[in-house]
């Protein structure tokens, strides 16, 4: 389940590019979390069970949809706008660290041993070697730089939203969870784009309504997944499996966006990240003191 479900989200790197094109970033981040949350409405038992979850529990689906929906996904579509789909993609590869790094200091029973801090110090490596790579001292580099920055901002806020949703085990329904999340943090990014973009852009071609319903989709299958296994398993054992994203969305994107490839280094800081992850979250074997607990 968590491989299918990073599978789905390493598509969102070339299809948020596509859909960029033609809808501004925070207009078409809204417009896809509204429509995600509409489309798994029938799949929380009741017509009403986000609206009820919304209101019961309004604090903790606020706190969920600030972390994993509205500053993750303004960052992401802001920041997928200034750099290629390719270093976007390598870039939010280090969210498995940052979940690590955040369950160790946010939850009593998920800390770091050597070896994570290790593997931290391996994908930040990489993630210096990417940002340099930019050439930040000059205006174009710079842009870049400042959309992988937001890039990377996003990753450690969305890890503080996996803890949020870990700490409350069994308590919500994930899919009414996600659809109340989505609904309410799609329609807080479309109140934040009327000042800065307008309205959204309606005249567009089928392409960009398929490409918006593909997103859509991603957002309502991946992230009901995500939280389902987030109430089963720790978080930093679970976000090993999002490295998968980093090699998925790069390797996409030097498929089917004109004018991508894979330089060197690209190439060795995804090799950087990877092994962080890797080295970082291979399974530990619990101390005698701490055998049994």
């Amino acid at each position: 389940m968590a491989i299918f479900a990073c599978l789905l989200w390493s598509s969102a790197f070339v299809a948020g590019k596509k859909a960029l094109e033609h809808q501004t970033p925070l207009n078409l981040a809204g417009t896809r979390f509204v429509l995600a949350g509409l489309l798994q409405i029938p799949l929380c038992g009741s017509l009403m069970a986000p609206f009820r979850l919304l209101r019961k529990e309004f604090a903790t689906v606020l706190l969920v949809s600030l972390f994993h929906t509205i500053y993750l996904y303004a960052t992401f579509f802001i920041g997928l706008s200034w750099v290629r789909g390719a270093e976007g993609a390598i870039m939010i590869g280090v969210g498995p660290l940052a979940s690590a790094l955040m369950a160790h200091l946010l939850m009593r029973d998920d800390k770091m041993k050597r070896q994570t801090m290790t593997g931290i110090g391996l994908g930040m490596s990489g993630v210096i070697l990417i940002s340099l790579a930019t050439k930040p001292w000059n205006p174009v580099g710079l842009k870049e730089f400042f959309g992988l920055m937001l890039l990377l901002s996003g990753g450690f806020v969305s890890a503080i939203g996996n803890v949020v949703v870990a700490k409350r085990k069994g308590g919500l329904h994930p899919v009414a969870l996600n659809s109340a999340q989505m609904l309410l943090g799609g329609v807080v990014l479309l109140l934040i784009a009327r000042p800065f973009e307008g309205a959204p852009k309606l005249a567009l071609p089928a392409s960009y309504y398929g490409t918006l319903l593909w997103l859509a989709a991603i957002s309502a299958t991946a992230f009901a997944i995500w939280f389902h296994l987030l109430s089963k398993i720790k978080v930093s054992k679970l976000n090993l499996w999002k490295f998968i994203m980093p090699l998925g969305g790069a390797i996409l994107s030097w498929i089917f966006l004109p004018g991508e490839s894979p330089t060197l280094t690209s190439l060795i800081g995804m090799a950087l990240i990877v092994s962080g992850i890797v080295v970082g979250q291979l399974d530990r074997k619990p101390t005698p003191g701490n055998a049994g607990r």
